[in-house]
């Protein structure tokens, strides 16, 4: 493909809660056994982008483990590559990313080293599919500056004063762009995926960074929306932001619809991820699942019921989980009842213990004791 793909995965988002405050809302477990950014990893990968920078700052401690290896992602090869960026402190530079604009620009040595005449982008914390060749085939047809991909959201689907606001007109051309509008006047959000040519946006990043400027949306799309000719390409399949503790519950629990499994691990191209060396799942004589994911290395004595169990999760006898989301080695002892409830990864849930939450408003369960022993 004639682009080179950037991932925007340094942002926190405060609507996370305590479970972003040990790692980055892209590194955040999805479906089992994936992580959030594995979603535009792979859309990268199945569209044949080669050359792909990820963008880190905020707890990246995690989420550069599960980079450290870029064959999982097909990104290995003698051209191209998977490239990972940290604020760096220079003899001119300490400051860490003050924005969007600001880690482009901070490195934009990448970009002015490329020879690919576009620049995909994309942020860490989508869960869709996506072949980004049809995204620049419309770019181009339609002699675009800036392409921006669009849904339009239902109001029971998720918040839209979340998103940026676009308001799209004939041939899709963007009439106006409101960030995280109090009130919003058209159901058609940003997802945070451009397409731009390579030159553009280095001119557009220098520009901003001479008038001190950082934010890619405020200060680039929204300021020359009048001057820019940028167009919307409108995404028609599953597509969640996972920035909010609601939302994230929300697209785990997805994935227990047979027709989001389907549509994302059933049908080509495939989501790929780094993979573990983990025994199956273990189901003991008393245990009693439905409607369940239950990854690798699980344990399970007592009952499963609507929930999504994360890698080397043990159930005790006689457990009751119900609707929840127990993440990565979790241990829960005996006779314990937990309900709409999302347990932090490396939790040991004492015997007969009670948790739960509300419908809608999952309860975050992280217990304070350590674990001295794997």
């Amino acid at each position: 493909m004639r682009a080179i793909g950037i991932i925007l995965a340094g942002g926190n988002s405060s609507r996370m809660g305590d479970l972003s405050a040990k790692r980055a809302t892209a590194a955040m477990p999805m479906a089992g056994c994936y992580r959030a950014i594995d979603f535009s990893l792979s859309n990268m990968s199945n569209s044949h982008i080669q050359k792909v920078a990820v963008y880190t700052q905020y707890n990246s401690r995690s989420l550069n483990e599960h980079l450290n290896s870029s064959k999982w992602w097909d990104f290995g090869r003698k051209q191209g590559g998977l490239y990972i960026f940290t604020p760096t402190i220079t003899a001119t530079n300490s400051y860490w990313y003050k924005g969007t604009a600001d880690a482009l620009y901070q490195n934009i040595g990448f970009l002015k080293d490329a020879h690919e005449p576009y620049v995909v982008i994309a942020s860490g914390d989508g869960v869709y599919k996506m072949d980004y060749n049809k995204v620049l085939e419309d770019h181009i047809a339609k002699n675009a500056d800036i392409t921006i991909v669009t849904k339009e959201i239902r109001a029971d689907e998720d918040d839209i004063s979340r998103f940026g606001v676009v308001k799209v007109g004939e041939n899709g051309r963007v009439l106006d762009f409101e960030e995280k509008p109090l009130v919003a006047e058209t159901t058609t959000a940003s997802i945070g995926v451009y397409v731009v040519r390579r030159r553009q946006l280095i001119e557009l990043l220098e520009t901003c960074a001479a008038e001190g400027r950082t934010d890619f949306v405020k200060d680039i799309l929204i300021r020359y929306k009048n001057v820019k000719r940028i167009n919307a390409y409108n995404l028609d399949s599953y597509w969640r932001n996972i920035g909010s503790i609601d939302s994230y519950f929300k697209t785990n629990m997805d994935f227990l619809n047979p027709e989001v499994r389907d549509h994302f691990f059933r049908t080509t191209p495939g989501v790929y991820t780094k993979v573990e060396d983990l025994p199956p799942a273990k189901f003991n004589g008393d245990a009693v699942t439905s409607n369940s994911l239950i990854a690798s290395g699980c344990i399970i004595n007592g009952s499963v019921e609507n929930s999504v169990l994360f890698k080397k999760v043990y159930v005790g006898n006689n457990c009751v989980i119900k609707n929840s989301i127990i993440l990565n080695d979790v241990h829960i002892g005996d006779n314990c009842y937990i309900e709409n409830c999302i347990v932090e990864s490396r939790d040991t849930i004492k015997a007969n213990t009670v948790h739960t939450g509300e419908v809608g408003n999952p309860k975050i369960v992280i217990e304070k004791s350590f674990r001295y022993t794997l």
